[in-house]
């Protein structure tokens, strides 16, 4: 499907903040590819496509994972904001036509991420965070890091929510942990 028609479907699909949100990522993961070696239109789609589940309420996303064979453990279930990034995967590939792994992973991970993330997964992560429509304490130090660590800038990021976590006595998805770890571990050895 062609970026024009992606575009088109999404702006039916999403609330026109969230739509206006889903194409600041776009253009900040497309300008993080370029500075970071990625592929810039891989960065772009993946960016365009990162909330194409959101546009579905939480019920809607629970019923839709269970048709389209996503796994919710515990972990989702008990942080069912996060389940729109591994639903994403899904619509993605079923509705947009995606086939291309790397685009398909740094959507179902640009909410939790991994250990291991790939320099595309972590450049939707940050993009996620860091567009220029985004307004929360913290944002502009991550914007001002950006441009010149991508790990560094996910360890702030990290830092980030599991403080906004904490407070709201939420719960903090494994893969968070698992990141953050690997980030650290790997991190002490370059």
């Amino acid at each position: 499907m062609e970026i024009d028609k992606i575009k088109e479907k999404l702006k039916g699909k999403l609330k026109n903040k969230r739509y206006i949100h889903t194409l600041g990522v776009a253009k900040e993961a497309r300008r993080l590819a370029l500075i970071y070696g990625a592929d810039a239109d891989k960065a772009y789609l993946a960016g365009l496509l990162h909330d194409c589940a959101k546009g579905y309420s939480i019920d809607e996303q629970i019923s839709m994972s269970k048709e389209y064979g996503v796994e919710l453990d515990d972990n989702l279930l008990n942080s069912p904001p996060v389940i729109h990034g591994f639903l994403g995967f899904e619509i993605a590939k079923r509705e947009y036509g995606i086939s291309d792994i790397e685009i398909l992973n740094a959507i179902r991970y640009h909410t939790v991420g991994r250990a291991g993330m790939t320099v595309l997964e972590k450049i939707v992560y940050i993009a996620d965070l860091t567009e220029e429509n985004r307004d929360f304490d913290g944002v502009e130090e991550l914007r001002h890091s950006v441009d010149k660590d991508l790990d560094r800038t996910l360890i702030l990021c990290l830092k980030q929510q599991f403080v906004v976590q904490g407070k709201r006595e939420n719960t903090i998805h494994p893969n968070m942990v698992y990141m953050w770890n690997d980030l650290l571990i790997n991190s002490e050895k370059e």
